[in-house]
């Protein structure tokens, strides 16, 4: 077997460009997906020097309904195969859905739900064809509880969790693992961009994105279903199963509020 190509959107901060950092240091090439080309050159340069590994750079927005498929062309266009898939790009909104806006919420559903769904589903055929190849969705603790403040983000999480799960059992016969990362709060421009870097959630337990890259590698290469860095994360999904939705509503929202600080 020759040396992997993974493909990770989002790439160039946080989460993404952590991953870019393991997967590199494993020695796989890389193509780098995010919409600034200036921040994905510059992670490019810092990963061939530091890791001497092939990176591509493509810059597409994945909140556009056709940027998937641009994508995927793109790929093809440069005669690149892909062996493992990341969709890690994601954005958040923070705040009542009454008063939200409501475009940015559709172009959260498309970058966080509707692109991952359409990346796997034409980056697999090729997959299935050799009998190899690994899938991270990188979903969050939100998939496994209701989220006031940042009920579309929840959902969408919700969403790539369940979806992750189906068909990582429908593939299990084709050689292919699909394994769904679900971090916490932690450290990156996510919590800027969504607005919610002064809610109590973002205050607590905030993890460094190395240490959830890590374990998200980990975890994909074991071939594991689902991934939940942190002891305290690992308590969400438990408690999700035996607490009443209500009251887990209640205390999301409890969390999640704006903090008093200032």
């Amino acid at each position: 077997m020759g040396t992997e190509r993974t493909l990770i959107t989002g790439g160039s901060v946080g989460i993404g460009a952590a991953l870019a950092d393991v997967f590199a240091e494993h020695g796989h090439d890389l193509i780098l997906v995010a919409r600034t080309r200036e921040k994905l050159e510059a992670r490019a340069s810092e990963l061939r020097q530091k890791h001497n590994v092939q990176v591509t750079c493509i810059s597409e927005d994945l909140t556009d309904p056709a940027g998937p498929l641009r994508l995927f062309e793109a790929v093809n266009a440069l005669g690149l195969e892909v062996h493992n898939l990341v969709n890690n790009a994601g954005v958040g909104l923070y705040g009542k859905f009454m008063k939200t806006d409501l475009e940015a919420e559709r172009r959260m559903i498309q970058l966080n739900a509707t692109s991952p769904v359409e990346l796997t589903k034409r980056f697999l055929p090729a997959m299935v064809a050799r009998r190899r190849g690994r899938i991270l969705n990188v979903a969050s603790t939100a998939a496994f509880v209701p989220g006031p403040w940042m009920s579309i983000y929840y959902a969408t999480k919700a969403f790539v969790l369940s979806f992750s799960q189906a068909i990582d059992y429908e593939l299990s016969s084709d050689g292919i693992t699909v394994t769904t990362l679900c971090p916490g709060p932690t450290e990156s421009e996510f919590k800027v961009r969504a607005g919610s870097q002064r809610s109590r959630l973002f205050e607590a337990f905030v993890m460094d994105a190395p240490t959830v890259a890590r374990a998200g590698y980990d975890g994909l290469m074991k071939g594991k279903a689902v991934v939940v860095p942190g002891f305290r994360n690992k308590l969400i999904p438990v408690a999700a199963r035996f607490i009443p939705r209500p009251m887990i509503a209640m205390l999301s929202h409890r969390a999640a509020r704006p903090s008093e600080k200032r």
